[in-house]
């Protein structure tokens, strides 16, 4: 009697126990690189294993087709150009990066008592005022910019993504100046890229590991598949033509181990893990880049291919199994969907573009979410989607190139996803109506928009390490 009345007392202590959250974040992988989400060359089982025992997500979206303002978006909930990140991304002579007054998916699970760890690339600005350590993470253990950047001005970087530079690993690698760092502190200089994926992997398992007796938020923003492409000896294909199948695979691999420890530890039931990509493939590298396969284009523009990724979300026993949503959602919904999934909404401080999507995991429902925002890679206002229509307004709309072209585009993604006819002519009403109303969401979001941090200061890191 007395062990019935130990486990009923137990019980709803499991049952309300804050669950665990992690993010695994791919560089440049497009929506049609996972076997699950449609590729017929390279071989996913472990992520599709996880969308199998999840919910995959078909009309997921980013806030930007390039690195750092889609970064910032995931992080905060907002459009890029509301926090001031969404001119293009920050190289090494970068002197910005994420203001960290604002609230971040670690800030906010920290308060609440979660251990926070950021493991991978970061590349919202590689100052002590705005690393991972600024912006609510107890530690950090990665690259702090691009792959393909070197330290300290970018400069004397080799040609990116040659056949010959896969054949010749070895040599390759060691041409980039690209940091590794902990914390703020660069520990290896160049870094080896061929090991990165699985130290980061193993960095990973080390804080699941040291954190499964408490509520923990793990983010794991992988470097990988972003060029140029590096892989351990033991799993590499020497055949450049598979060289993003290859490091799209191990990745699996590594994620594979992640998901055994988290089993293992006895922490399956009560852990979110939520897997994506930043933007859309780099078709311009072929067999270096991914496919987006059946969307139209990839990195840099956007189309579809751009800026629609895979997602999976598994937690099972709260995530049904081998389900699929098709609502329209975002990384810019992850805060305020993961502060309700963690049972403390967040305040109203901040103006964030966030919405809270947790229902969209476990019912058949509609989004909250029925407009959605396009930014150019230059932070340039491009079009929206409302419901199943799509207006893009393309051209180069810089300052001081008032004369450039531009095109508009309209399209019904809900009759064509490939984006492949162009309904603009047809229906000037309705461009007329989408217009508007984009001028109108982006005039809030300028009107409204904070500053990102700045600084005049040469970073302090030095040239070499001992």
């Amino acid at each position: 009697m007395r062990f019935l009345l130990f486990l009923a007392a137990l019980f709803p202590l499991c049952a309300s126990a804050q669950p665990n959250f992690i993010i695994i974040f791919t560089d440049d992988q497009g929506y049609n690189d996972l076997s699950c989400f449609g590729s017929k060359t390279i071989k996913t089982p472990h992520l599709d294993q996880l969308a199998k025992e999840g919910r995959k997500f078909t009309n997921f979206m980013v806030p930007c087709p390039v690195c750092t303002p889609s970064r910032a978006g995931l992080l905060t909930g907002c459009y890029p150009k509301r926090i001031g990140m969404q001119q293009h991304v920050l190289f090494p002579a970068s002197t910005r990066g994420m203001h960290p007054d604002e609230v971040t998916i670690a800030d906010h699970l920290k308060a609440q008592g979660y251990a926070t760890a950021c493991i991978g690339k970061w590349h919202l600005g590689h100052y002590p005022e705005c690393l991972p350590r600024a912006q609510g993470f107890d530690s950090y253990y990665g690259i702090p910019y691009s792959n393909d950047m070197n330290h300290p001005d970018n400069k004397g970087k080799p040609r990116v993504s040659r056949d010959a530079s896969w054949k010749d690993q070895d040599k390759d690698v060691f041409n980039w100046r690209t940091p590794l760092i902990r914390n703020e502190e660069i520990i290896e200089l160049p870094v080896d890229q061929r090991t990165i994926t699985r130290r980061y992997t193993d960095e990973a398992i080390k804080f699941v590991t040291a954190n499964k007796e408490k509520p923990f938020f793990l983010y794991l923003p992988h470097s990988m598949p972003h060029i140029p492409l590096f892989v351990p000896k033991d799993v590499r294909d020497p055949d450049p033509k598979n060289a993003y199948t290859c490091v799209i695979e191990h990745i699996d691999a590594e994620i594979g181990r992640l998901m055994d420890t988290v089993r293992k530890e006895g922490l399956a039931d009560n852990t979110y893990v939520i897997f994506t990509t930043d933007n859309g493939p780099w078709l311009h590298f072929k067999n270096h880049g991914g496919s987006a396969k059946p969307l139209r284009d990839g990195k840099g523009t956007n189309f579809e291919g751009g800026q629609r990724v895979p997602c999976i979300m598994w937690a099972p026993g709260r995530i049904p199994a081998n389900t699929t949503c098709a609502e329209l959602a975002s990384t810019i919904d992850l805060l305020p969907t993961i502060a309700q999934l963690a049972d403390k909404p967040l305040s109203n401080n901040k103006k964030i573009d966030g919405m809270d999507i947790s229902a969209l995991l476990t019912k058949e429902t509609k989004s909250p979410r029925n407009e959605f925002l396009y930014y150019t890679s230059r932070g340039d206002l491009a079009g929206i989607r409302a419901e199943p229509w799509k207006l893009l307004i393309l051209g180069n709309q810089r300052k001081g190139q008032k004369n450039a072209k531009q095109t508009t585009h309209l399209f019904n993604l809900d009759k064509d996803v490939a984006e492949a006819t162009n309904l603009a002519e047809k229906n000037p009403e309705k461009v007329a109506e989408l217009t508007a109303l984009m001028n109108k969401r982006d005039a809030e979001i300028t009107k409204n928009a904070r500053a990102a941090w700045n600084t005049t200061a040469k970073h302090p890191w030095p040239d070499t390490i001992q």
